[in-house]
């Protein structure tokens, strides 16, 4: 018995050093140290190898293991894991380190998703000055857009919340994971897959685009019916692209020097006048001299530089202004500065439309003891002398699918709790397709995770343009109740943010408010909490008379207003009538009395419906009303 016990553990160390796990094998993008992984959901591990060869995977005490396909590919699954960390993750030979288990996010969208914390977001030197948290990881995956679809992300690797890698993240999205650590107690990873500018088409299969009607199909079809023709296209923009961007982000330092010096001859250069002149072109360089009694206490008021710019003085760079940055006042240092002449020197680029803007009127000058200099009028300028113009650059990741392929389909192997989710600008003109488009990406996302019905939190169009009491035709009106009705799919959650947007702004400030907003609907949506997570939403409506009571849900202990003693941002019409604005006031504790224009037996109402309405309808939270129509009779 003695012998045979001895036999049968050699038996199992000789079969343990049979199976060996050696082979090299490579990992997706996503995998590298600091990456967060979803709790309790199995955890995908995948990548490349040799066919045939061995693949085990550990972390946390979980072990699996495998075997690579004939097509060079692999994929294992570990088990639900509770949130906690740091661990290893190792797979065969390779170790990753510093790895978390907790909630993963998927941050979408466009620019107002994209929107950096360091651009001028309200309370973020608060944030930076915080520190961070360690417990709180992003990935940005970057932006970049196939006619094929490919297995891995162009680059990107998850960054640790510190004070200085969060200057970077989605300021809508660290807003979101900072409550998601706060009140859940688990580390959060949040991967920003976002574009600004974009529409909701780029981001959905272009193969199920082609079964459906809209002003994309042609397009869609194009993509799917010519996919080599649109390959080869890509390649060559794709080579441009980085022409164009090496020529952009590398000034030649000498010759820069050269140039904005105050003894270099610009006498070949155009003669425009700023700001009249805006927009320019290519890699714009402009010339202004002006002169000084004194160097010292002197400042450069010129906010409006638009995208990027390299701002000299005399030949020495002053400032580099970065794109979604603003140039605030810079104070010159005096050993910069003559007494006499001087010559401000302006690179300025944009690689958005290839349209830089330098200045705008009122506000360019230069203040020496506090009397205005001014800078608007005769500039030197040339886009061709001093650099090259640049290679044509096309933008085609509206496409239908293109982003879709480049920046989701790489990383749906990846289990999340859920995703985030801020666009609808840029189809706005396009409203009336919105609603079956934007569900349609929701349920593309959602077959292709494998997980279920996912939560899907999105943000609803905020306040933006001239205000305008009456404007039933509004297309951003018409988004948002596109938006509204996307909630019917299940486990969706809409952000109202009708309140805290800017007239003259599409990316309003205030991210804080729509990332804490967003994580309301996450408690309710995601967490099944019982939580008030949207504002005052409508319910029914019922006359008597020449009243009109309308009744809302969502309305915690009560209607509130921000401001004054009637409620604004109702209009009405009878039918086939025009719209009016009406008197509205709180009549009780969920409904709200709305008196009717004269002879008004059949018509409409609509709240909060313009561009940019003026409303004060809330809840007890501060949640604004969400913007409806109903008709009445």
């Amino acid at each position: 018995m003695k012998h045979t016990w001895k036999l049968f553990v050699l038996l199992i160390l000789f079969s343990c050093e049979s199976t060996k796990f050696e082979s090299e094998v490579s990992l997706p993008r996503l995998f590298g140290d600091g990456m967060v992984l979803q709790r309790q959901e199995a955890i995908s591990i995948w990548g490349k190898g040799v066919p045939g060869e061995n693949v085990r995977v550990s972390l946390a005490g979980a072990i699996t293991s495998g075997t690579v396909e004939a097509d060079s590919t692999w994929l294992l699954q570990l088990p639900e894991l509770a949130a906690g960390g740091p661990f290893v993750l190792e797979v065969n030979n390779q170790k990753i380190n510093d790895v978390y288990i907790g909630d993963v996010w998927v941050a979408g969208g466009q620019s107002n998703m994209e929107w950096r914390l360091k651009s001028q977001v309200i309370g973020a030197e608060k944030e930076f000055a915080e520190g961070g948290n360690q417990e709180i990881r992003f990935f940005k995956v970057p932006n970049s857009y196939s006619a094929e679809k490919l297995d891995d992300v162009v680059g990107g690797e998850w960054k640790v919340a510190d004070s200085v890698n969060m200057k970077d993240f989605s300021a809508v999205a660290w807003f979101f994971a900072k409550r998601n650590n706060q009140e859940m107690k688990v580390p959060v990873g949040i991967i920003e897959s976002n574009w600004g500018g974009t529409p909701v088409e780029g981001w959905t299969d272009a193969e199920i685009l082609v079964e459906m009607e809209g002003s994309f199909l042609a397009q869609a079809k194009d993509v799917v019916e010519n996919r080599d023709t649109w390959i080869a296209k890509l390649n060559e923009n794709e080579m441009n692209q980085q022409l164009r961007d090496s020529m952009v982000s590398n000034p030649d330092t000498l010759a820069a020097r050269n140039v904005a010096s105050i003894g270099y001859d610009d006498s070949s250069w155009r003669k425009i006048n700023l700001p009249d002149a805006n927009p320019l072109q290519h890699i714009a360089w402009v010339r202004k001299k002006f002169n000084l009694t004194s160097t010292d206490d002197i400042i450069l008021h010129l906010p409006a530089l638009d995208q990027m710019a390299y701002v000299y003085i005399n030949g020495k760079l002053l400032h580099y202004k970065d794109w979604g940055v603003s140039m605030s006042d810079i104070e010159i240092p005096s050993d910069m500065l003559l007494k006499g002449g001087n010559v401000l020197t302006i690179r300025a680029i944009n690689t958005w439309n290839n349209q830089p803007r330098v200045g705008q009127k009122g506000e360019m000058y230069i203040l020496e003891s506090g009397e205005k200099i001014s800078l608007e009028g005769t500039w030197a300028y040339s886009n061709s002398i001093v650099e090259p113009q640049l290679p044509k650059v096309e933008y085609f990741n509206w496409m239908p699918g293109m982003m879709y392929n480049a920046m989701i389909v790489p990383i749906t192997n990846y289990s999340i709790k859920g995703a985030i989710w801020y666009q609808g600008e840029s189809n706005a003109g396009r409203h009336e397709e919105y609603k079956e488009l934007f569900s349609t990406m929701i349920t593309n996302w959602r077959r292709d995770w494998g997980l279920g019905d996912f939560p899907f939190l999105f943000v609803q169009l905020a306040n933006f343009m001239e205000r305008k009491d009456v404007q039933p035709d509004s297309n951003w009106a018409f988004l948002r109740e596109a938006q509204t009705q996307t909630l019917e799919l299940p486990n969706t959650g809409m952000a109202t943010i009708i309140d805290i947007g800017e007239a003259g702004d599409i990316h309003p400030r205030n991210k804080k408010d729509v990332g804490e907003r967003l994580w309301l609907q996450a408690r309710k949506v995601a967490y099944k909490e019982k939580n008030l997570a949207s504002g005052p939403q409508f319910d029914s409506l019922f006359r008597q008379g020449n009243e009109l009571f309308v009744l809302f849900k969502s309305v915690g202990e009560g209607l509130e207003l921000t401001e004054g003693e009637e409620v604004k941002g109702f209009i009405a019409a009878k039918e086939n009538g025009d719209f009016q604005q009406v008197t509205a006031t709180i009549s009780d504790k969920s409904s709200v009395r709305i008196m009717l224009p004269e002879g008004s037996e059949k018509g409409e109402i609509r709240y909060a419906w313009a561009d940019n309405p003026e409303v004060n309808l809330v809840n007890n939270l501060g949640l604004p009303t969400e913007p409806f129509r109903a008709k009445f009779e």
